[in-house]
């Protein structure tokens, strides 16, 4: 295991109705004045943001609004939220949303005290301070409500890329009331699992020796979500399924399951080049990309591999050679990926023709020579991954 330094100062208030301590909260944070932030319309229909302005409103925290944050969200919302904030001096964000919205929040807030432009803390020109973060989170997936992440793209380049940034960007609060989830529909629900499962697996997927406690919790964590995946999917309404699964994203990607690894990430480093030139759901990219790169990866770094089919999807290896038992695990994965509905070729996505070349070109371009740490990935080896997303 190697040396490490955790801190995860987030204030998580989970349950019911705990909406409605919003405005307690910001104020117990420093906020004086919310620019309140959300995406294309859903908390508005379902009454979510009326609740959240009368917190605000008891509480005597003053605020302004930004909506139509889109999925994917681009640098030019992030520009007009930070001249809003600017001009009506607010002094706290409080994206109520999922990941979309709440990262297009944090870039907006290191943004705002900055003199330059907030894309070269993306450029990784310089290191952000920012104004404080609060959440109310209503698509468990991102895990951006418990993280120091943003992912943002450059529109005009198509560039997708993350900035991490902990020391600043963690949320200060994050409002999780499980019922706000009930009426996701059943693709987001599934993209949402998808996204948790992938920011556990970036992390497990190391050559770091002695992590026993690191790969353990990831293996619960990662059979707890395929349980209950289905049930929700099944039964919208599950209190206790959605609960148990909206804490699976919180802990997936705050941390937790990467301390003391080398984490990979070459999956998300290929999968945003896949949303940035064909602008498919995240989720549902990387539900395509991770399968392509354990087959990969079972040829060329099958240890983890074998350990992850076996802990995680019960593949008994008895009789088997490890490369069987590693493609044994991914045919299951795939199996339960086309449970939930979510594609696992670049065809049943909806990408005919993938210009295999310039993904490769682009990711290299925007992430180095290499990508990944599990096997370090040159132009070729990222060639052949995004070939075998073909199916």
């Amino acid at each position: 295991m190697e040396n490490f330094i955790f801190q995860s100062p987030t204030q998580f208030v989970f349950g019911r109705a705990t909406e409605e301590q919003v405005g307690a909260l910001v104020k117990a944070h420093g906020g004086t004045k919310v620019l309140l932030v959300y995406g294309q319309g859903s908390v508005v229909r379902s009454g979510l943001i009326d609740r959240v302005r009368r917190s605000l409103s008891k509480a005597e925290i003053p605020f302004v609004e930004m909506g139509q944050v889109m999925p994917n969200p681009t640098d030019e919302k992030v520009y007009e939220g930070i001249d809003l904030c600017r001009r009506e001096g607010a002094d706290f964000l409080l994206p109520v949303g999922g990941g979309s919205v709440i990262d297009c929040a944090k870039a907006i807030a290191a943004g705002v005290p900055y003199d330059g432009d907030f894309w070269d803390f993306f450029e990784g020109k310089t290191i952000p301070t920012a104004l404080p973060v609060g959440v109310v989170l209503t698509i468990p997936a991102a895990g951006s409500e418990g993280s120091g992440n943003s992912v943002i793209t450059k529109a005009a380049l198509q560039k997708k890329i993350s900035i991490r940034a902990p020391h600043v960007l963690r949320p200060r609060f994050a409002v999780m009331n499980p019922e706000l989830t009930f009426t996701l529909p059943p693709y987001q629900t599934a993209c949402g699992v998808v996204d948790m499962m992938a920011h556990i697996q970036e992390r497990y997927f190391n050559n770091t020796p002695a992590t026993q406690v690191t790969d353990c919790l990831s293996e619960a964590l990662l059979r707890t979500i395929a349980e209950l995946a289905p049930k929700v999917m099944a039964v919208p309404d599950d209190y206790d399924a959605r609960a148990n699964l909206e804490w699976c994203g919180t802990l997936a990607h705050n941390g937790l399951c990467g301390v003391g690894v080398a984490e990979d990430w070459a999956s998300h480093a290929m999968e945003h080049e896949l949303s940035a030139l064909y602008g498919v759901a995240h989720g549902a990219g990387l539900a395509v990309v991770f399968p392509a790169w354990l087959t990969w990866m079972a040829h060329h770094n099958p240890r983890k591999v074998k350990q992850w089919a076996e802990n995680v999807w019960h593949v008994d290896s008895s009789g088997l050679t490890e490369l069987e038992t590693c493609l044994e695990g991914i045919s299951r994965y795939k199996d339960f990926l086309h449970s939930i509905g979510m594609p696992t070729t670049l065809g049943e996505l909806g990408i005919e023709n993938p210009d295999i070349s310039l993904l490769s070109s682009r990711l290299h371009e925007h992430k180095g020579p290499t990508v990944g740490t599990y096997v370090p990935l040159g132009p070729a080896d990222s060639r052949e991954i995004y070939q075998l997303a073909q199916g």
